[in-house]
């Protein structure tokens, strides 16, 4: 998959419209099956790029997560999805794009960066694959990382309920209730020379708030979920 084709796929107005048919289709089923409801939308940025880090416990998560904005949100696909032009051009206008698992984790970095250097929105989960219950579990520093490499907010995110609407090995969605909170954003300390290469302290430093923030608005959303 080359750099131009991760770049161009799905940019047009025409794959931003179906974005948002698409998130018009999967945001109002999730509020009619599931009560989906938000709070804490203020704290989006309205414009450039930011990092948007939710709590993982669901496949359905990332379409949860969409009603935090009318932004296209960007978020990472394995390659192989990216085939056929019909299916690459699908997941690119649902703001996919594709990362391969056989390489270096350099790589994913690189295009998440190009993401955030374009000024979109990206979806990280920090925690890494999905987990289960109540805790959140250590954070992988890829999150923090590319918040602070350039230079953008990351924006933290509870999402309640998801685990018992569809959690691992669940084949369908059960319609009980979920509730997304969005916390406010966080920054890395700028350097005194205002590089975007942070150093491992700063870094640290952002996840472990990012943590905390994070166990905080998920306790709030499942209690607001009934979970």
């Amino acid at each position: 998959m080359t750099k131009v084709r991760t770049r161009l796929a799905g940019q047009g107005p025409g794959s931003r419209a179906f974005y948002q048919v698409g998130r018009f289709v999967v945001v109002g089923f999730s509020r009619v099956w599931n009560r989906l409801s938000v709070e804490g939308r203020e704290h989006v940025p309205v414009e450039g790029a930011f990092v948007l880090a939710p709590v993982h416990r669901s496949n359905m998560d990332t379409p949860y997560a969409a009603v935090a904005t009318f932004r296209r949100l960007r978020y990472m696909g394995k390659d192989s999805l990216w085939k056929s032009a019909v299916s690459a051009w699908l997941l690119s206008a649902l703001g996919g794009f594709p990362v391969s698992r056989d390489t270096a984790d350099r790589e994913a970095l690189h295009r998440c960066l190009e993401i955030l250097e374009a000024g979109e929105p990206l979806v990280l989960f920090p925690e890494g694959e999905r987990k289960s219950g109540p805790v959140v579990l250590p954070l992988k520093d890829g999150a923090a990382y590319l918040a602070a490499r350039a230079g953008v907010p990351i924006v933290p995110v509870g999402i309640g309920g998801s685990e018992r609407a569809m959690g691992k090995g669940a084949r369908f969605i059960r319609p009980s209730k979920v509730h997304v909170i969005i916390g406010a954003p966080l920054r890395v300390e700028a350097s005194a020379e205002g590089s975007k290469v942070t150093s491992r302290r700063a870094v640290k430093d952002l996840s472990d708030r990012l943590h905390t923030q994070l166990q905080e608005l998920f306790d709030r959303a499942q209690q607001r979920a009934g979970a």
